[in-house]
């Protein structure tokens, strides 16, 4: 593709405004090369501010310290209330045969590396509001509020057609629209992969004992029941099980509810009374064959749907919008125009670079789900020897804790709390 001329009404546009779309806008507003840049986000459903007293949603998201570091770096972290924010600082995993801190279990905790905690657990609605009020965000990047009908990858341009009529230009589409992605669809990527016969029951509960700053997570035969701990003292319940029970349990009695989860995570903080609404849904594993055409490229969801029983799903997203940032930022600094940021030769790079690593946790995380989601006592036996096997090596475990905190393997440099580096990739 050659340099040209055509003036097109933004450099990049957006589609997507949830959390991973909205950080990648306000990180590229930010960042001291893109910052010059003219960017607009498709949304036709913006976020509004949560009332302050309000009740904790059902959405919570673990952010990573990676994803802690992006949000610190756009302005986001500092908005969110710390009453809203509910750090962990332990995890307890274990096999449904065996018992918490006993042979056949797995211990994290912070106390093994230099950080203060592992983590956080914040509500999906409050985060990407702290993200729409941040200063890159809410005063570089110009709103759209409609839904993509329609997407033409042209030489010069890329021209969306939107609901309500208008025809929108930019040098560059970046789909962050999510698992159902019709940016996706529109730009003709297909995705692979398939659905769990499994749906996630999620509610929020109050326990006899406190949650201890820690997320314990059972596995059981139907699939992984997962106590997050909230600010409040309660802990969010994500329970993996088969269709028919997860609808059992977003109707039965609340007090049968409370009863079987306690015994689903082995009574580990005594009785579990239910204290929020309840829901559930489906789960499946998509990714997509190619991230990226001339002029289009994939973050997020929208590229690939991981099970949620490692918490990673936002935090992959967030690395996505980051190494993105960093490989349009570094063309610019090679010598690069804005047009040459749509170039399928530089998407590549992100594409190289971040299919990789989403592969390996997309297999990690499936591989988990289908090793520990059956009854096959052979398995069992092997399930347990290895978690035991890990809990003692200090090293595993530590390579472990890197990979879920999103600190280890090839980070890209805004998400590791340092500035990011002139070095070309």
């Amino acid at each position: 593709m050659s340099r040209n001329v055509y003036r097109t009404d933004f450099d990049l546009l957006i589609v997507g405004g949830g959390m991973v779309g909205a950080a990648f806008a306000a990180a590229a507003a930010s960042d001291r090369e893109l910052s010059h840049l003219r960017i607009a986000l498709l949304d036709a459903n913006p976020p509004t501010q949560p009332p302050p007293d309000a009740d904790v949603d059902l959405r919570v998201s673990a952010v990573s310290r990676a994803s802690q570091h992006l949000l610190t770096a756009i302005g986001a972290w500092s908005r969110i209330p710390e009453q809203h924010q509910s750090a962990y600082s332990e995890m307890i995993v274990w096999d449904a045969a065996a018992k918490p801190f006993a042979e056949g279990s797995l211990h994290f905790s912070a106390s093994e590396t230099s950080e203060p905690n592992l983590g956080h657990i914040v509500e999906n609605r409050r985060l990407q509001w702290a993200i729409y009020t941040a200063d890159a965000f809410a005063n570089r990047i110009t709103l759209l509020r409609a839904t993509l009908a329609g997407l033409e990858l042209g030489l010069d341009a890329a021209t969306a057609t939107l609901d309500d009529g208008r025809r929108i230009t930019a040098s560059l589409v970046v789909g962050a629209d999510g698992a159902a992605s019709a940016s996706r669809t529109l730009a003709g990527i297909e995705t692979r992969g398939w659905s769990y016969e499994q749906r996630a029951f999620v509610t929020h509960v109050r326990t006899e004992q406190l949650h201890r700053a820690t997320a314990w997570q059972r596995f059981q035969p139907k699939g992984p029941i997962a106590f997050l701990p909230l600010a409040d003292a309660r802990s969010s319940i994500v329970w993996t099980t088969e269709p028919a029970h997860a609808e059992h349990l977003v109707n039965a009695p609340a007090e049968v509810v409370g009863d079987e989860i306690a015994a689903a995570i082995d009574h580990v903080l005594g009785s579990v009374t239910v204290d929020a609404p309840r829901a559930s849904f489906p789960l499946h594993l998509s990714h997509a064959r190619q991230y990226c055409h001339s002029r289009f490229v994939l973050i997020g969801d929208a590229a690939h749907a991981v099970h949620p029983l490692a918490g990673q799903g936002v935090n992959l997203g967030f690395l996505d919008g980051a190494a993105l940032v960093q490989v349009l930022a570094e063309e610019l600094v090679r010598g690069g125009a804005v047009d040459t940021l749509a170039e399928l030769r530089v998407l590549r790079r992100y594409e190289r670079w971040r299919k990789s690593e989403n592969m390996l946790a997309l297999g990690l995380i499936d591989g988990l789900n289908r090793l520990f989601s059956n009854s096959n006592d052979a398995l069992g036996w092997a399930r347990r020897t290895g978690l035991s096997l890990v809990n003692r090596s200090g090293l595993t475990k530590r390579a472990l804790i890197g990979r879920a905190m999103g600190i280890a393997g090839d980070v890209p440099k805004l998400a590791t709390g340092f500035h990011r580096s002139r070095q070309t990739r």
